[in-house]
């Protein structure tokens, strides 16, 4: 198989060398660059989910999102701007406004990537009201809880069980304001034919949506580094 032809790209200013294929993010990283991302898992497809990741490109009227869009030879990216740490700041409140985030009693807290993603971007408060939606959260599973009170629908979980476990136990049900996760045709997590209890969607998972039972506050600490490494192999062996 021949190996893709290298270009070159601007990234904030900087030549980078790049392959025809790669996306801004793959290569803005490859080059020590760290764009900001919570839906994106590396080996997973790519998703857009967050809109985290948006970036400037030159000569394009809007923000593109990173880990999307293909590079192109003599492509200009900036990666870091004060329009764009407003715009992520933005994107972070309005998570956090959208669901029930209680860090304070929260198993993931101090482990959360909501949260740290809130810390390092500088977003100490929240300018937009709350929608404190009633949400349930399923315990019906042996191991594991969902709690949609804390899910970002960043769909890692849809994309980890369905590319490397291959079990397709989740998907994201209804539309808008009102989707939300569902497993094996939106039954009960417990009552899934299709589901091995693997965990990797709970690895994966960025907040405290998914959680294995019998945490307490603080101490659900995920390895979604091992998650990535496996979807990284599995992608090359294919």
């Amino acid at each position: 198989m021949a190996l893709a032809q290298k270009i070159s790209i601007r990234i904030d200013g900087e030549y980078v060398e790049a392959r025809e294929g790669q996306t801004i993010l793959e290569v803005a990283r490859g080059g020590g660059k760290n764009i900001p991302t919570l839906c994106y898992l590396a080996g997973l497809t790519a998703a857009g989910a967050c809109r985290l990741c948006m970036v400037e490109v030159s000569g394009v009227g809007r923000l593109m999102p990173a880990c999307t869009t293909a590079v192109q030879d003599g492509m200009s990216v900036t990666t870091n701007s004060e329009k764009l740490a407003r715009y992520r700041r933005m994107v972070l409140e309005l998570l956090l406004t959208e669901r029930n985030h209680f860090c304070s009693v929260c198993v993931s807290n101090g482990h959360c990537e909501l949260q740290s993603m809130a810390t390092r971007l500088g977003v100490s408060h929240v300018r937009y009201p709350y929608s404190y939606p009633v949400l349930p959260v399923d315990v019906s599973h042996a191991k594991f809880v969902l709690d949609h009170n804390r899910c970002i629908l960043c769909t890692r979980c849809v994309r980890v069980c369905a590319e490397v476990e291959g079990a397709h136990v989740w998907d994201v049900g209804s539309r808008g304001i009102r989707s939300m996760l569902v497993s094996d045709m939106n039954q009960p997590w417990g009552d899934s034919k299709s589901c091995t209890s693997c965990g990797k969607c709970v690895q994966s998972c960025p907040t405290g949506a998914l959680a294995e039972k019998g945490w307490a506050v603080e101490e659900m600490i995920k390895s979604n580094e091992n998650i990535s490494r496996l979807a990284v192999r599995r992608g090359v062996e294919a």
